[in-house]
Formats: structure tokens, sequence, C-alpha cells
């Protein structure tokens, strides 16, 4: 979702060093609610974000370079699977992209939301119609200033990002090592075996893959790095570590004070942060650790609203306000689903698998778009190629691929950890939201045309 943001946290002018593109990836990419999903696992999460870094995010990483270096004109993806595959497909690239973060917003309004809630009542966090009402007032009010003009600089994410997810996450961190320092118990068995796979067990691996989508952000400033072909896959292994250390780092916090039958996948993190605080004698300050959170997360959101929002305008020729008030309503719409699941915890996660779901499928066209493109237009200058010829190309797609497709397939069976009231709803309200947002730009252009 953050690869809809536009960076100009740095000048574009100016050349990157190896550790300022690794720091980018990093607030570009992690997300402070993926954090609760992998902490129902306990230790079994550092297998899975393991898994995660090295079959998908270094994949989609080196893609993104080598298209963005290559074809860096204004567009992003949309430019990148239409020299590949038409302006058919591109258009539905790009649709996709927006799409995937207009189904996103709801599930992390309600985070935010709650994570608010904490500094008030954290009881409310369990009321649907106060958070539909939040999470509506929220969305609205960042949509309206947005439309009379109002503008964030892309220097508020980066401190949105270090207020809203970086400063949590240290925090976290730090309380859970004081918190084994003093022999406090914990509640991670700790087996280094692999952990047994099962589809409904293991559902939240989707929510870890999307937790890494994003990297095309970074990627658009391969060619602002010296020699990228070598620096280029320095920063992004910096990156990995980086992001392994601050997502396992996070999770183990949570599962060590919460109980994973306990453990609530929205609030998790102000869970354990209320937990350790409490114990600590601490709690006056989780109020405003609360508002923290909230502010530095609304910095990012009020930029996801604009970014997504503008590349479809380039694609369409529509007003920029025009658009803002379609993606409002659309929101809207799609956050009625709070009021049919059987609790806020499993209308959450059916929107976080949708959206995983269309991602998914934009990286698929995206893998597809890169090999083909190495065959139809081999003398394009890239700044950055994957390494080993056509060879290292196929074996980097292939894998990326077939990662999204068995995580697209995961994204059907329902986690067992949630009560996801009826199957047949569950799975239809899958399937019939990806058909109906795949047709639209085929309808779209068949009407156009």
């Amino acid at each position: 979702m953050l690869s809809n943001i536009k960076t100009s946290i740095v000048d574009p002018m100016n050349k990157l060093g190896v550790f300022e593109l690794a720091f980018m990836t990093v607030a570009g990419v992690f997300m402070l609610n993926t954090l609760p999903l992998m902490a129902v696992y306990g230790f079994s999460s550092v297998f899975y974000y393991l898994f995660g870094a090295i079959l998908y995010f270094i994949p989609l990483a080196f893609i993104c370079a080598e298209l963005s270096s290559g074809w860096p004109q204004t567009g992003g993806l949309y430019i990148w699977i239409r020299e590949a595959f038409g302006s058919r497909i591109g258009f539905l690239g790009i649709w996709l992209e927006w799409t995937n973060t207009v189904v996103s917003f709801p599930a992390l309004l309600v985070f935010i939301g709650t994570t608010f809630i904490y500094a008030i009542n954290p009881e409310l966090a369990n009321n649907k119609y106060v958070m539909l009402a939040i999470l509506l007032i929220i969305f609205w009010g960042l949509t309206v200033l947005n439309f009379f003009g109002f503008k964030l600089s892309g220097r508020m994410s980066l401190i949105g990002f270090i207020l809203g997810s970086l400063l949590p996450i240290l925090l976290l961190i730090t309380l859970s090592t004081v918190w084994l320092a003093l022999k406090h118990p914990s509640h991670i068995h700790i087996d280094w075996h692999l952990p047994t796979f099962n589809p409904k067990d293991s559902a939240f691996l989707v929510g870890l893959l999307l937790g890494y989508a994003g990297i095309q952000i970074t990627a658009y400033h391969a060619q602002d790095i010296p020699n990228a072909q070598k620096n280029f896959p320095r920063a992004i292994l910096i990156a990995v570590i980086l992001m392994l250390f601050i997502s396992i780092g996070g999770s183990l916090a949570i599962a060590i004070v919460v109980p994973s039958q306990q453990l609530n996948i929205i609030s998790g993190v102000m869970q354990a942060i209320a937990l350790f605080l409490t114990a600590f004698h601490l709690q006056g300050f989780i109020p405003y650790i609360a508002i923290l959170i909230t502010l530095g997360l609304l910095a990012m959101l009020n930029l996801w609203v604009m970014g997504p929002t503008k590349g479809l305008c380039i694609s369409l020729n529509q007003r920029f306000t025009h658009v803002l008030v379609y993606q409002a309503i659309i929101i809207t719409l799609l956050s009625v689903v709070y009021l049919w699941m059987p609790n806020i915890q499993s209308a959450y996660w059916v929107l976080i698998a949708l959206t995983a779901l269309l991602t998914f499928i934009m990286n698929i066209l995206m893998f597809a778009s890169l090999l083909r493109l190495r065959y139809t237009q081999p003398n394009i200058h890239r700044a950055y190629r994957i390494p080993g010829k056509n060879i290292g190309a196929w074996i980097v797609c292939v894998t990326g691929i077939v990662v999204c497709f068995g995580a697209i397939i995961l994204g059907f069976f329902p986690p067992m950890q949630l009560k996801t009231g009826n199957l047949f709803f569950y799975e239809t309200f899958l399937m019939g939201g990806i058909i109906v947002i795949v047709s639209v730009p085929f309808l779209f252009k068949t009407s156009k045309s």
C-alpha cells in the first residue's frame, strides 16, 4: 500500500546512499498492523518472516528495480505492464493497485481507530457501530481536506513512520527485553523445528506477505543510487535485515506478554504495550502512546489517500477531486462489512485478505511483465538488471509467481483463530470481490471504445 506514496523525502536530483535507500525501503514497506497477525504464531513467526523475505520480498524488490530503471517514466507499474502486454492489461495493473489500496482503507482505519480508543476506553474497540463511525469520520475528513487542496509533503510520511511505527516497535522490543531480564513469565515456547503447515492455521501468512508489498516505491530510486548493479542489492539486503529485526522483534514482544488465545489481531500492539506498562506501574503513559501512534499513522494515511488516486487520474483522464469522491463512496460501502461479519476482527481480516489477493494478482502481472520485456525489449538500458542474465530473471520471476499463486489459494481459507461466520459468505465475498474488480477495467475500456 505504501507503494502509492510518492516519496519526496529526498531530492531526486541527489544521489542516494546505500543506507538511505535501505531506510526508505523499510519506511515505505513496513506496516505496524501486521505484527499482531504474526504474533499469533509465537516463535514460529520467525520462520514465516524468513520465508516471506527470501521468497517474496527480495524477488519483488529485484524485478521492481529493473523495471523502474528501464522505464522510469511517471506512471510506474502502469507503464511497465503496458509496455509488456498493452494498454488494457496496463490499465488493469494500475486499477488493481488503486483498488487494493481502497479495499485496505477500512481495515487500516479500524486499526488506527482501535489504537486511538485505547486513549479513551479500550472496551469500545469491540463496538461495531462506534468503530464504523470513527472509520467514516476519519476518512471523509481526510477526503475533504484533500478536496480543498490540503497537502502534506513526503517528509511527513517519514515523520509519520517514525512516530506511528518505528518508535512503538522500539518501545515494544525494549519493554520485552526488560520483561525477560526481570524473569517475568513468557507465553512463547521456543522450538527450532519448522512449523507444520496447515492452510487454516497458516492463513495469516497472507497478511505477512501483504506487509512486504509496496517495494516498488523504493525501486523507483534504483537509478538514483551510484553503481546500482552493485549497491541496490546491498541496500535491499540491509533493508531485509532491518525489516526482519523490527518485524520479528515486534511480533515476539507481543507474543511474550499476550497469550495467543487472548490476542486481538487489531489492537494487539496496544494490548502488549498496555500490559507491559501496567506491570511496570507506568500505565499513565498508555493514552499518550496511543495518541502518538494515532497521529503518526494519520500523517501517513493522508498521503495514501492521495497517492493511488493520482495514478488513476492519469490513466482515466479524470479530475482529481472526482476520483477522491468516488474513492470515499466505495470505502463507505465496503465499510458495511463490519456490520455483516460476526465481529470486528473477522471483518478486519476479510478486508485484509481481499486486499492481499488483489495485490498478488497485480504482482503476478509485474513478474510476467519483466520476463516478457527481457525478450521483447532486450536493448532498453536498465541501470539495474537481475543478475544471471535471462536464467536469473526466470528463477526470480517464477519463484515470485509461484509464491503469489500459493498465497492466493491460501487466502480463501478462513483462519481457524477467528470466527469468520458462514464459510460460503466468506469465500463468496472474496471471489465476488476479485471478479467484480478485475472485470471493471475491461468493461470500462469496452464502453469507451
